[in-house]
């Protein structure tokens, strides 16, 4: 029975990257069920020992039974536990986990700029680990041919929203960035066919942006999202979800590893904007740097 069980596919296996494995069991961790999370945890947790356990092993570890095993590794994309325990194996030999750990009361100066260092570079690196060209394509495309933008953002990604405003701004797109619920709303509500909201939240849960989202797409634009999570409330809601590395707990607000990754994902975008379209992009970078010249010393 189990043999069987662990030959089924899960219908998100065709999309699921099966490479960065534990990139990915972060990123869905929440909508794992709670005895899923007992898995996912042991696994984040004793990477190293994992890979040396049977089915039978972990789930005694995690405290389930072997079907939940076997479901936890179908939905994070793979057909059964030993592929998911191969997948684990390279990934330690080039792992993609924080190994430079957290920062601590008698760390010194040097210790802790080299740790803050190294989160923030990793931020980076894990977040184009989780890119999906196709993905990005489709952002691209509709970004440069939009009629109008509009990002929404708040708290700390609000600050993202805004900095992704005057870098689109600068290449020539018409855009825009709102912060605030009431004005969210009301902007939303002016968009239509043509036009794209991208929406930021890390926890994928802000609700002041899920709902601005909501009224732009009844409007009839398009929406993305940036997010931490795979599975949270606004990809429900998102036609195009891209995925950053870095995540904040309820006591991290305004982490800059997770603003970091926010900000790549639209430089890469933006940049590709930019080559593409290279003599609109530069007329208008400079127009732009010519209308602040003057507010210069």
């Amino acid at each position: 029975m189990v043999k069987q069980q662990e030959e089924l596919s899960h219908p998100l296996t065709a999309t699921i990257t099966k490479t960065n494995t534990l990139l990915h069991i972060q990123s869905l961790l929440p909508s794992f069920t709670k005895s899923e999370q007992k898995v996912a945890h042991i696994v984040l947790q004793q990477t190293d020992s994992v890979i040396y356990s049977s089915v039978i092993d972990l789930a005694e570890k995690a405290g389930v039974g072997e079907t939940t095993v076997l479901r936890f590794c179908r939905k994070i994309g793979f057909h059964g536990y030993q592929e998911f325990k191969l997948a684990l194996a390279q990934e330690l030999v080039n792992p993609v986990k924080n190994l430079h750990g957290e920062v601590g009361e008698d760390d010194s100066l040097d210790i802790i700029t080299h740790k803050v260092t190294a989160t923030n570079q990793q931020a980076i690196g894990d977040t184009t680990a989780l890119f999906q060209i196709e993905q990005l394509e489709r952002c691209v495309d509709l970004l440069q041919k939009a009629n109008t933008i509009h990002f929404y953002g708040v708290g700390t990604s609000a600050v993202t929203a805004q900095d992704a405003k005057y870098t689109f701004l600068r290449i020539g797109l018409r855009v825009d960035a709102f912060n605030e619920s009431h004005l969210q709303a009301m902007a939303a509500a002016t968009l239509g066919p043509g036009d794209v909201a991208i929406g930021l939240s890390v926890s994928g849960s802000t609700k002041d942006t899920i709902d601005s989202l909501k009224v732009a797409k009844q409007a009839g634009a398009t929406c993305i999202c940036l997010t931490h999570y795979r599975r949270s409330p606004i990809t429900n809601v998102a036609d195009i979800t891209l995925l950053t590395a870095a995540q904040e707990g309820p006591l991290q607000g305004g982490s800059l590893a997770a603003k970091i990754a926010q900000l790549h994902v639209l430089d890469v975008i933006s940049t590709t904007i930019t080559m593409r379209n290279k003599e609109k992009a530069l007329l208008y970078k400079e127009r732009t740097a010519k209308a602040v010249l003057e507010r210069k010393y």
